[in-house]
Formats: structure tokens, sequence, C-alpha cells
């Protein structure tokens, strides 16, 4: 396997970066991570595989790492699963539980889990320069993995052909696997079926839509009750793009619609150029188009969120890569590079007549457990007023994440704010503000710490927000190097990276230019 390296393995921690290794987030012991890949729970255990590169602490050398959890935050990290060689690297894609054995990897009675990944392949392999759907399969429950003798499964001869999303369809003519790729700088995904795991057959596509301006990667599609009615099933089709998204660089939109296991339909409502307009790239109203799209996350660092295949109760819980190609590969920290978003449960509610998925942290497991930390209240608040002052909240927590929860009426306030990590004359620190005036909720990471190690880094992020009854409601989860903000009950997510300076611990909540009415404020650190 040596030919596929080209970097050295990191060893050593650069000095002060240690700090910004966050405690409820995975990362990988002292290597490269990016796009969630084969998200499956199985006996017991949920498995996340995803991009690593080994060797280094920068993208290359791409295979799939591997780490385990039984409750979604706390994860051990395992050996490679799927390694690169000298002719493919190992590209996204997911895992599915071959329950009736159709592949005939496992057995009846111990089901194999098929890995489906998309061969990157080298200048070695024939299929030099295309990107083709492989399979892997594991029947030692996730631990050991082989690649299948007849790869690759399925090839279009195309050299952006992948990420492949397979799960199992129950239709009108029986069950099938459904696999949702792309074609990525066509903007388009495209949909097959197969009895078996290894013969394929085009269905149909979709796309371009919406946020087209970059590459399309990592679709997902799945269906939900909207408002748990089962009787009004949807499906969300997920599609990340890069460059485009709504902040800059890398972002997840998505689509509500109805597919019939042939071919997925959006409805209207989750449609945003203008009449006769195909695309938003075709606009003059791009900017403003690109706002009405349906957007996953309105931060700069959620990217290739996928939902995991086998969930106990038929929940859907995603998870995504916590950063930005824009800057990516430059992240001030050492030996281990890049971040996961927390799992988030997404969930379909009508919003003035339209499904909107609504996401929520998993963070209900911390509190119960014997080998799980504990929550601690700091604060606990009755219902009080600001009026042109700042409450200084618990200080930050090293080794611990802090869990924000409040519900505010603006009042006559022309804004209000949260400083977090923050100096103590309030001229540093990451600035999660809410605008009376422009009903925006901005997360500004400008002054937040380290912003200079790439140009792109400093930026503010808006995010539109309609009160519910008057009130804003914030659920805000702030690790060591992230802010993850969910608004309204989830039906706003804005997630940043920051990587504030170890002076500036504290946390201040502030009204200016009137007062502000706050129902509910509570701080928790978990330890």
């Amino acid at each position: 396997m040596s030919s596929c390296l080209d970097a050295a393995r990191p060893e050593t921690a650069q000095a002060g970066t240690s700090r910004f290794r966050p405690a409820i987030h995975f990362t990988a012991r002292d290597t490269w991570l990016n796009d969630p890949n084969g998200l499956v729970f199985y006996d017991g255990l949920y498995h996340l595989f995803f991009q690593n590169n080994p060797y280094g602490n920068v993208w290359g050398n791409m295979s799939w790492g591997h780490a385990t959890s039984r409750d979604l935050l706390h994860w051990t990290e395992q050996p490679v699963a799927i390694a690169c060689d000298e002719t493919e690297e190992i590209f996204s894609g997911s895992v599915v539980v071959d329950h009736g054995n159709t592949s005939g990897f496992g057995t009846a009675d111990a089901p194999a889990l098929v890995a489906i990944y998309t061969s990157a392949y080298k200048a070695a392999s024939e299929h030099s320069g295309t990107q083709a759907q492989s399979l892997a399969y594991s029947t030692d429950a996730g631990t050991t993995w082989l690649k299948y003798e007849g790869n690759p499964v399925l090839t279009r001869n195309s050299a952006n052909f992948r990420d492949p999303k397979v799960f199992r369809y129950q239709g009108d003519q029986g069950a099938c696997w459904v696999m949702v790729a792309v074609e990525a700088q066509h903007q388009k995904v495209v949909f097959y079926r197969s009895e078996d795991l290894n013969s394929w057959d085009f269905l149909s596509d979709f796309g371009p839509a919406n946020a087209d301006a970059g590459e399309w990667e990592c679709p997902d599609l799945f269906p939900l009750a909207v408002d748990g009615d089962p009787d009004n099933i949807k499906w969300v089709l997920i599609v990340n793009v890069n460059p485009g998204a709504v902040a800059g660089g890398s972002g997840g939109q998505y689509f509500v619609g109805e597919f019939d296991g042939v071919r997925f339909v959006p409805d209207a409502g989750s449609l945003a150029a203008p009449a006769g307009v195909t695309s938003i790239s075709d606009s003059v109203a791009a900017a403003a188009a690109l706002k009405e799209c349906l957007w996953l996350d309105w931060g700069r660092d959620c990217y290739a969120s996928v939902s995991f295949s086998n969930a106990p109760d038929d929940r859907r819980i995603i998870i995504g890569w916590m950063n930005n190609w824009d800057y990516a590969n430059e992240l001030p920290t050492a030996p281990w590079r890049s971040a996961m978003t927390l799992p988030r449960e997404v969930t379909l509610t009508a919003v003035n007549g339209s499904p909107r998925l609504v996401q929520q942290p998993v963070l209900a497991d911390l509190c119960a457990g014997e080998d799980l930390p504990t929550a601690k209240d700091q604060m606990n608040a009755d219902t009080f007023e600001l009026r042109n002052t700042a409450l200084r909240l618990p200080d930050s927590v090293p080794g611990s994440a802090q869990i924000i929860e409040a519900e505010i009426v603006p009042g006559s306030a022309e804004s209000f704010s949260f400083l977090l990590f923050g100096s103590s004359d309030g001229s540093k620190g990451t600035i999660l503000s809410y605008n009376t005036t422009s009903a925006q909720l901005i997360l500004d990471r400008r002054q937040s710490g380290n912003t200079g190690f790439h140009e792109k880094f400093a930026s503010d992020e808006p995010a539109p927000i309609v009160l519910d009854g008057g009130v804003l409601r914030l659920h805000i989860v702030v690790d060591h190097c992230s802010v993850e903000v969910f608004a309204q009950g989830g039906k706003v997510v804005l997630t940043d990276l920051i990587f504030p300076e170890t002076e500036n611990p504290e946390n201040w909540l502030s009204a200016e230019g009137g007062s502000a009415t706050i129902l509910k404020l509570a701080v928790s650190t978990l330890t």
C-alpha cells in the first residue's frame, strides 16, 4: 500500500493547538478527516466511517477511517477500514446491512455489512481517470473489510461520478436497492436500482436546480412524515454544493418532494429560482435567489451531511463535516485536522404550508449512563429584563463543552447578543446577535481569535429568523473550536469553527438600544 502515500504522518502537536480539540465532536487522533461515509447502526453500535488520510493531516491518500459509538457522542477510533492502494483512492459512499443476503456476501442468519464507495482510479489502473462505484463487505460486524473482486460494479466512464448513498426501497413492485449518486460537475443527481447490489440499472436524474454554481456532492434521499403524520410522507433530497453555498464555499442544500422508486420530483415550494429561470446561476437575481434555497445550515462549516442507515426506531440522524473547502487544509491544528458536527436528528414540519427540515442535536443521552459525563447546570435564571446592559454568564471551561438555552422577547431592544469566548473588555470574541430591524440572526467570528491563517476565514453569517409568538428560542452548543446554533426549535441552524485565544474565556449576554425580556436562560457545562 506504500505507493499511495504522499505525506509523512504527523506525530506531535504544534504548540497551543491541543486546546482546540473538541470535547464532544469527533476528531481523528492524529490525522486528516473530511466527509462522513457509511453511517450505519448495527448490533448496538453506531459506525462512523469517514474520508481519512491515514498518513497526514492534509487531504490525500483517501481511505475510509472508522469510529464507533454507543451514544453518538463518545467515539472510539478504530483501524482504517478500507484503504487506498496503488490503483485507487477510496472516496465517499455508504454502508447498508444486507438483511436479505441479496449480495451473497453473508448468510440469512448473519447478514453482511456492504459498503458502496467511489473508486477514484489512478494511473496504474485500467480505469485510470474515471470514478466508479465499488463494493467492500464485512462479515464480522464492521471490524474488517474485503474489497469485492468484481469491482467496479457501476461505471459511467466519467471523471466525476461519485458519492453513492444506497438504501432499501419498498414499492408497489416489491423491494429493491436504490442508489443516489452525483455527476458532480454537471450538477446532477443520478438514480439507479439493483436487486443484488452488484448489477445496477439507470432510473432517472435530477438537476441542475437551486444552488448549482459549484460541484454537487454527497447526496442523500430519505422519507419523513410531516409533523409525525404517517399519512403525509415526503421525501427529502440532500445535495451538498461546493463552492456556491449561501455563506460562501461549501454547504448543504435540500429539496422536499415525491419519490416513486424511479424519479424524484421536488415540490414547487422547494424551488428558489424565479419563474422562467431554470437555475440560479442563470439569474441576475442570483444572490437573492440563493437565500431562498433550503439550506441545512446557514453557517460556513457544515458540509457533506448524510444520514445513518438502519438507525433504531426509524430515527433519521445526520452528521456533517465541520469545515469548509475554502480553508480546510489550513486550519491551525495539529496533528489532527478537522472535526464532525454533532449528530442531528431531523424531522419535517409544515412552515407556512410547506414542509421544512428541523434539526436537533443528539444530546439526550449525555446525562445518563455509567460511563457518560454529566451536565452540570451553572445557571438557570427566572424571567428578567435586560436594558442597555450586559449580564456575565459562566466562563468557558477547558476540557468541556457548554450548552446555552435561551428564550428572549426582543421588546424595545434594537439588538441583543451573546459574546462567546470573549475578552474582558468585550473587544474580542465570537458574537451571536439578533437584529430586530432586519430579523436576522448573525454569527460573527471576525474577532473570534486566530482568524489570520486564511483570508476567507474571518466572516459573519446572517440567517433569516421568524419569531415564534414574538419569542426567539436558541439552543447554542459551544465547544473548544466551534459554535453550533439551533434556533426556533431547529428550524434555522448556523455552524462555525472558531479558534479563540486562551485568555478569552468570558461569556456575556447583552441588550442594546432598549430592553429585552429573558424568559429562559440556562447554561450547562458538559464534563
